[in-house]
């Protein structure tokens, strides 16, 4: 890890890659990892079979506000679909492939995958 992130962003990478090696135990392939744009940035990129996955992780130590998928609000997801509209136009220009939105929330030691999320 490069220690020149803070604290909250090592935090953010490790349950990335927590979020990516439980998905890949699950059968997905992975596309791309961390993929920035002017309007946001996707963390994990997987296919599911014939369907590409856009993957938002959240941690989050305790429960209060709701919880890690809880902070994956309206503005959030909105700044996800851009972002994925983005990366599906330079990579596919008009012919996308079917797609979905995921979240991985991970609570202390537990893991919600939640599939179609948004």
């Amino acid at each position: 890890m490069n220690p020149r992130r803070s604290p909250t962003q090592r935090t953010g990478d490790a349950a990335e890659s927590i979020a990516f090696d439980y998905l890949l135990a699950r059968g997905l392939q992975p596309v791309a990892r961390n993929v920035a744009s002017k309007v946001g940035e996707i963390d994990l990129i997987m296919r599911d079979g014939d369907e590409l996955v856009f993957v938002e992780v959240r941690a989050r130590s305790r429960s209060d506000f709701g919880g890690a998928a809880a902070s994956v609000g309206p503005v959030k997801q909105l700044r996800l679909r851009r972002a994925a509209q983005r990366w599906l136009t330079g990579r596919y220009g008009d012919r996308w492939p079917a797609c979905r939105f995921d979240v991985c929330a991970l609570q202390g030691r537990e893991i919600d995958w939640i599939r179609g999320a948004f």
